[in-house]
């Protein structure tokens, strides 16, 4: 679907790992299967994302089910996140909260605005001029790979918070 704003509606394709860097890959795709778009992402954001895709509960919130928890606390909603700007190969995002006090707008990197997106089930959109900025992008990423989430899944069983360097608890 495309918004009357010029932005369109995509849904999470799935993860990759780039061949060349194994650097993970968000891969969306627009709702009518036309447009996709690749997201570079941290292996931190992409474990947020995978683990909300395969529903796995953790013992204790993980920061974006924390930022989903703070946002029902305070009764806020997300209207929709928006990947909306490129800018030296770097994406831009804004996540629209409806607030008791209106709408406002919340920068965002595009991986934690999909992450909390994902959380909360609200519309995830990429206006036309990044789609068309992103043409630059085009991978040589198979179907196969998108739809073979075995490689995700073991890199998410195999994962240990040390990976990640020290966190306090």
């Amino acid at each position: 679907m495309t918004d009357p704003d010029g932005m369109v509606e995509m849904k999470v394709e799935g993860l990759v790992f780039d061949p060349l860097t194994n650097t993970p890959i968000i891969i969306l795709k627009d709702t009518k299967g036309d447009k996709s778009l690749p997201i570079w992402v941290g292996y931190p954001e992409a474990t947020a994302i995978a683990l909300q895709m395969e529903s796995v509960v953790t013992p204790r919130p993980m920061t974006h089910d924390l930022i989903r928890n703070i946002l029902a606390g305070m009764r806020v909603n997300v209207v929709h996140i928006c990947v909306n700007y490129l800018k030296d190969n770097t994406f831009y995002g804004v996540i629209k909260l409806d607030t008791a006090d209106g709408i406002i707008d919340v920068d965002s990197r595009p991986s934690d605005a999909i992450a909390v997106a994902l959380r909360v089930e609200a519309p995830i959109y990429v206006t036309n001029k990044v789609l068309e900025s992103a043409k630059d992008f085009e991978m040589n990423i198979s179907q196969e790979q998108i739809e073979d989430e075995d490689q995700f899944k073991k890199w998410l069983n195999s994962v240990k918070p040390s990976d990640f360097g020290h966190l306090d608890q």
